[in-house]
């Protein structure tokens, strides 16, 4: 049975040229196992790109939402577990904002898990011979805004919501830096994805 899965990925940031997470979800193919994939740049701002995934949501009802961000530093894909109802960071967003101590969402659970199988997937990753490691923080920049406000906002509903980070790609990283080319991450996104019903 199809099913929709809408997949995000982030326009550079911090200075970089390029974004992994938009490079590798603009290269996966249009559907992946029962999922036809509908895809969303996301901008690199707090707030903003939260209601730039819902208002697509909106248009597509899709059965699942998954989000792609960089983690710099990383030396494998990480699905995250959970996302924390903070906005702290000493690194502006792309509007120039620079929140600390500041909820995502006022009033909500000061943690949220995600509702994706992120053992499964992460498995998946590893099971196709590629860098696969479960994550329990995205941190508390953009990723972990867009990945809390998506949780928060179809908490108790049939649509399901997770995040993944991935590593710098070989043309952003220095010398000792962790990075993974593009055709392996795709590769491993897509084999997380094809683990998701599983």
């Amino acid at each position: 049975m199809e099913k929709q899965l809408l997949i995000t990925g982030f326009e550079p940031f911090g200075g970089e040229k390029i974004n992994p997470a938009w490079e590798a979800v603009a290269a996966l193919p249009d559907r992946i196992g029962p999922f036809v994939l509908t895809r969303v740049r996301v901008p690199v701002e707090f707030g903003r790109a939260g209601q730039v995934v819902l208002d697509a949501a909106g248009k597509l009802h899709p059965d699942v939402i998954l989000c792609i961000g960089q983690a710099g530093g990383r030396n494998a894909v990480t699905p995250e577990a959970a996302a924390l109802n903070l906005r702290e960071t000493e690194q502006p967003d792309n509007a120039g904002r620079m929140p600390q101590d500041e909820p995502c969402v006022p009033g909500g659970e000061n943690a949220l898990f995600s509702t994706l199988p992120v053992r499964r997937m992460v498995q998946a990753i590893r099971d196709a011979g590629l860098p696969g490691k479960l994550s329990c923080s995205a941190g508390t920049y953009v990723c972990n805004d867009l990945l809390y406000t998506l949780l928060h906002a179809f908490r108790g509903s049939e649509t399901r919501v997770g995040f993944v980070h991935v590593p710098f790609l070989p043309e952003q990283a220095g010398d000792g830096v962790a990075s993974l080319p593009l055709d392996q991450t795709v590769r491993a996104l897509e084999a997380a994805i094809g683990a998701i019903d599983g």
